[in-house]
């Protein structure tokens, strides 16, 4: 039996890089709040919108999934994932890991620090509207712009997946507005002192707030059952 010729190496390079595109897009639309979670994914419409073949969208589901962003249903298909109790502990215990010490650690004058003045004052602005969902995005992008003050590739890269598991637990929530509404004044006080040269005092400030982030959202997340 003649057996069929592997493709190129370039050839399934290319595939790949494809397919992870898409899955960061997927990936971003779970933190920006637009899939939500135990939403069922059509193969067949994402696969049209995405202009993609299913082959290539199958290899973007398998990327989520181990991710944990996703999960397969046999029989029934693919679905945003929902977080348990034990996923939401963890999360925040890799935050804690990556974030303190990333704004212990950090330079006043990084460009980093930029990009959370500008997600404090986009949150500000979407308080006014109010855009909760817009809120919650722009708080992901301040903790966001805290591990690049690490400027390391590879914590960016995971803390982009911690903040999409995230955003899956906020998306269970019935009252966003009671969950992000107290961090925007956080924020802005955690940047102020990282502004005025005192980063260590950040630091501290946000190892308090996840810490009353994390009670907060067990909390609404317990009443949910």
């Amino acid at each position: 039996m003649t057996k069929e010729p592997a493709a190129p190496a370039d050839s399934r390079d290319s595939s790949l890089s494809l397919a992870e595109g898409i899955a960061a897009r997927l990936r971003d639309q779970v933190t920006g709040g637009t899939l939500v979670p135990g939403q069922r994914l059509s193969e067949a419409r994402l696969a049209a919108e995405l202009e993609i073949s299913r082959n290539t969208l199958r290899e973007v589901f398998r990327l989520l999934t181990r991710e944990g962003i996703l999960r397969h249903e046999p029989n029934r298909g693919v679905f945003v994932a929902v977080p348990s109790m034990a996923s939401i502990l963890d999360i925040y215990r890799v935050r804690r890991l990556i974030e303190v010490p990333a704004l212990a650690q950090a330079w006043p004058g990084h460009a980093a620090v930029t990009r959370m003045h500008n997600a404090v004052e986009q949150a500000k602005e979407l308080q006014k509207i109010p855009d909760w969902r817009g809120v919650g995005s722009a708080n992901m992008e301040f903790h966001a712009a805290i591990v690049a003050l690490t400027d390391s590739p590879r914590l960016i890269q995971f803390f982009t997946q911690i903040i999409a598991e995230l955003r899956l637990a906020f998306g269970l929530l019935d009252s966003p507005e009671l969950l992000h509404q107290p961090y925007i004044p956080r924020n802005a006080e955690i940047l102020g002192k990282l502004e005025r040269g005192d980063p260590a005092a950040a630091a501290r400030m946000l190892d308090d707030y996840l810490n009353q982030s994390e009670r907060a959202v067990l909390e609404a997340f317990a009443r949910l059952g």
